[in-house]
């Protein structure tokens, strides 16, 4: 029997709970799951404040206790959207379907012959990375809207010092 391995996209800044409850979602169809980290080489900004590595941990810690074989794998941005999805291909484990909302990788991946799904959207008024961010820049409430174990690993990376202090020199570039 073949496994049917899927594949997700984002930037996963941070890993919340939407994510959580799509990754849950797309499990009920696929018995393994490529968690594609995007914009790998980003971090230290408003935009992407977290690392790939710390990204792979909060995603890799969050769903160790799921029922379903996880691989989170770095990819960085190429800026070439007609070799994209050969790039992705490329630093990923096989993969039979794709699953995505964005419109743009949608129309890549299916040019390029993969199956691709569109996922679900779960609470995205609050369930928004830029809204958790801001969140955390403002020192309001965000803990409730991400997985335990990334709240505990943004802590121990001490990720809310860092995004407040990008927070500053963003807009300190503005003016």
């Amino acid at each position: 029997m073949q496994t049917t391995r899927g594949f997700l996209v984002g930037r996963f800044q941070p890993f919340h709970d939407g994510h959580l409850q799509l990754v849950e979602s797309i499990a009920e169809e696929v018995d393994e799951l490529v968690i594609g980290i995007g914009s790998a080489g980003d971090s230290h900004s408003v935009r992407n404040p977290f690392t790939a590595g710390e990204r792979v941990m909060m995603i890799t810690k969050t769903l160790e206790s799921l029922d379903i074989t996880t691989y989170a794998v770095p990819i960085e941005d190429l800026n070439r959207n007609s070799v994209w999805v050969s790039h992705v291909q490329s630093m990923s484990p096989r993969f039979d379907i794709a699953y995505s909302n964005n419109p743009l990788v949608f129309q890549l991946f299916r040019e390029a012959g993969v199956e691709v799904r569109q996922t679900g959207m779960f609470n995205r008024e609050e369930l928004k990375g830029s809204e958790i961010r801001e969140r955390m820049v403002s020192d309001s409430t965000w803990r409730q809207f991400v997985p335990e174990s990334v709240a505990e690993t943004i802590d121990e990376i001490d990720g809310i010092e860092r995004l407040q202090t990008v927070s500053q020199l963003d807009t300190a570039a503005e003016e």
